[in-house]
């Protein structure tokens, strides 16, 4: 028996129809292994930063069942995913396996001629790039813990920081700084209507913008009382030339503008659409296409739209270290025009196939017409109108979503006359500079060097998942938490949160990889300043306060003065006065209710237990808190409602059960063992597991009645008929 191990399920499904019953193909089911939660003994320091991996939680029964198949196997193969997180993967595979010299093949493009291809070329694993992303693991728990540390001592219990998502959230406050210290300006635009002698109506706008509104008035009035022609009309024909195929940044951005698709989305659909063998590798900064794509592309291109259509191009990667696939993103058969198995997937398909063909045909022409009037009137300021249209669609043939509307003038010359119909002045404000969008703040990363096409994604969805930044109409807008955590290590470390520093962190990193730079060293140049310079901060005064309240807002309790602090939820106003006076408002001036003394003791420390305000209603906790974390399960409190318990045991602390739960996103099921165990799922369990990873399963709806709680697992997205995969 051969075995050969890849990290999804849906990916050893597709590769097992290539191989003929060859070989047994067995997935891992992502990473097998990672650093332990305690930071204490996750990395050996003093031993060159060693790390001290163990089994994840839930991988047990995964390791066991490949350990077994490995033993049986005459030859075991690595075929995981063709970057630094693929040979790490690999890398955790053999020696969690005890594997001695096993065989490692890559592949771009999971189809046929890719896979048996690749597999006439084994190699060992490459532990440069290997090293790289171990470098990268230590790197951000080293970052982040320690920082994250000295957060909740300086700052508030809770908060944390993070290597490239500091960066990240530094760059979307200092965009809110500069919208509020925006100040607007008064302008005027006039906008007029013309006819000419064959009555087509033309809409102009004036080439100058007053500053005035009586310079504005004035033009208005002037114009209507003046004859007009044509002065002159200037037609050019310009080239647009097709964009480049997709790399793994351009694909999030117009997946973004186009659909509206988080870049979480759009990863988690490309990789759907890589494992099921539609498209190459989706984690790439290259704009490459092979001589093969290439080849079948013209034929395609041939046939569907002409000969004359197909121009080969090639495209210049602006990354200056462009690394992990060798290709752009594009359909692995571009005689395949849709794949997918569901409408988003389908439509993701079809904008990776229509930038892809589109990439290598002929430049479309467009004729450009600009139409300038003048009054007779000599001080009246010239009017101009502008147009365009397609004279050949070209690369727009394959991507009409690229085109743009035209606007196609009637045909002037100069001296023709222009009859003004309607002429008005609009008094407008000069706008603040505009919020970041996911797709913008991943071309903004991109072009400062923060981050890699494989971290990007989970950049953004981090910053949203810890509460500093809220997406609100397409935007991202940081919170009051997440103001003051930026402010905080724009404060004290500048240098660590700073585009130089995490650019540069990431051409070491890259270093690495090309086997330029040690693994040890690099890590040891970090932690060396990065330690003292925590501990330097460790004197600074914890911030209490975030500063004076607005003289009108007073204390609701002793009518005295007020200050901002910070809570959980934000921001909010507290007497000045505490703990003496209690008294606290929301921003908005509402009164808050403090914690109330149930007239209970803490079985864990003897402190009073008090009923607190959370995310998720009031619960009764231990005022000791955060020293003791002890939460009372199943307390009554009055005017709320008790939660459904399941009875369904958490197959992952095995200690609680799955309880009903309210959230700001509606119902969802949690541990009853929280805050000690974090298990969470969407919908209720119906108490089976998952017979392919484990987890427990869900309700689903109607025509799908069960699924899978794990997000990766196939059986998460059942078929329409609502069986399982």
């Amino acid at each position: 028996m051969k075995l050969l191990i890849v990290e999804s399920p849906a990916k050893a499904k597709t590769i097992s129809k290539y191989l003929d019953g060859a070989y047994t193909v067995k997935a891992s089911v992502g990473h097998i292994r990672d650093l332990p939660k305690s930071n204490k003994n996750a990395i050996d320091i003093e031993n060159d930063f060693l790390p001290r991996y163990e089994i994840s939680p839930g991988k047990e029964k995964v390791v066991a069942e490949l350990k077994i198949l490995a033993k049986k196997a005459s030859e075991v193969l690595l075929a995981t995913d063709p970057d630094r997180e693929g040979e790490a993967i690999a890398w955790h595979i053999k020696e969690a396996l005890g594997l001695k010299k096993p065989e490692r093949i890559v592949f771009h493009e999971i189809t046929e001629e890719a896979v048996k291809e690749a597999m006439k070329h084994p190699r060992q694993i490459d532990n440069n790039l290997r090293y790289a992303q171990e470098a990268r693991r230590v790197l951000d728990r080293l970052f982040g813990y320690d920082l994250s540390g000295l957060i909740w001592q300086k700052v508030r219990y809770g908060l944390s920081a993070g290597r490239v998502q500091s960066p990240a959230l530094r760059i979307i406050v200092e965009k809110e700084k500069e919208i509020r210290a925006f100040i607007p300006e008064n302008y005027w635009t006039i906008s007029a209507i013309f006819e000419d002698q064959k009555k087509n109506k033309i809409p102009f706008t004036c080439s100058i913008e007053p500053k005035t509104e009586d310079e504005a008035n004035k033009i208005v009035a002037d114009s209507q009382k003046t004859d007009w022609q044509v002065e002159k009309v200037e037609e050019t024909k310009a080239a647009r030339k097709a964009r480049a195929p997709f790399t793994t940044s351009t694909l999030q951005q117009t997946a973004s503008s186009r659909f509206g698709y988080a870049p979480s989305i759009t990863m988690r659909l490309a990789q759907k659409l890589y494992e099921a063998g539609h498209i190459t590798y989706m984690r790439t900064d290259s704009t490459n296409l092979s001589t093969v794509a290439v080849e079948e592309i013209s034929k395609v291109v041939a046939k569907k739209y002409g000969d004359n259509y197909f121009v080969a191009q090639q495209y210049k990667t602006k990354s200056k270290n462009a690394q992990e696939a060798h290709e752009a993103i594009r359909p692995s058969h571009a005689s395949v025009f849709s794949a997918g198995t569901s409408p988003q997937e389908r439509k993701l398909y079809e904008l990776i196939w229509q930038r892809t063909v589109a990439s290598q045909m002929a430049d479309a022409e467009v004729l450009r017409t600009k139409i300038t009037a003048v009054a007779d009137k000599k001080d009246i300021p010239v009017f101009e109108t502008s147009g365009s249209r397609v004279l050949f669609d070209g690369w727009l043939k394959a991507d009409p979503d690229a085109r743009g509307e035209d606007v196609d003038l009637p045909k002037l010359s100069a001296g023709d006359k222009l009859n003004l119909l309607e002429i008005e002045s609009l008094d407008k404000q000069t706008e603040p500079p505009h919020r970041y969008t996911e797709a913008g703040l991943v071309k903004e990363l991109e072009k400062r060097g923060i981050g890699r096409p494989s971290t990007y994604a989970a950049i953004i969805k981090t910053i949203q998942d810890r509460g500093y930044v809220v997406k609100e109409n397409k935007s991202l807008q940081p919170t009051d938490t997440g103001e003051v955590v930026s402010d905080f290590l724009s404060e004290y470390f500048a240098h660590y949160i700073s585009d130089t520093f995490t650019a540069e962190m990431e051409d070491e990193l890259d270093d690495i990889a090309d086997g330029k730079r040690g693994y040890a060293k690099t890590l040891k140049d970090f932690y060396g300043p990065f330690t003292k310079e925590i501990k330097s901060k460790k004197k600074i005064e914890k911030i209490t306060n975030l500063g004076d309240a607005p003289k009108n807002i007073k204390c609701p309790e002793c009518g005295g003065p007020m200050i901002i602090k910070l809570a959980k939820n934000g921001k909010f106003y507290s007497c000045a006065k505490f703990p003496d006076c209690t008294g606290a408002l929301t921003m908005d001036g509402e009164k808050l209710e403090g914690p109330k003394p149930t007239g209970e003791s803490c079985p864990d420390c003897n402190s009073p237990l008090v009923e607190r305000d959370g995310r998720f209603g009031r619960f009764v906790a231990c005022s000791n808190y955060p020293k003791c974390k002890y939460i009372k399960k199943d307390a009554i409190i009055e005017g709320q409602e008790k939660r459904g318990d399941t009875g369904v045991e958490c197959p992952l602390c095995k200690a609680g059960t799955m309880t009903e739960k309210k959230g700001r996103f509606g119902v969802f099921y949690g541990c009853s063992n929280y805050p000690k165990c974090k298990n969470i799922i969407k919908s209720k369990p119906t108490g089976a597991l998952c017979p392919d990873c484990g987890s427990l399963m869900m309700e689903g709806t109607k025509t799908i009645p069960e699924r899978c709680s794990n997000k990766l697992c196939e059986n998460n997205r059942p078929d329409k008929k609502g069986k399982i995969k």
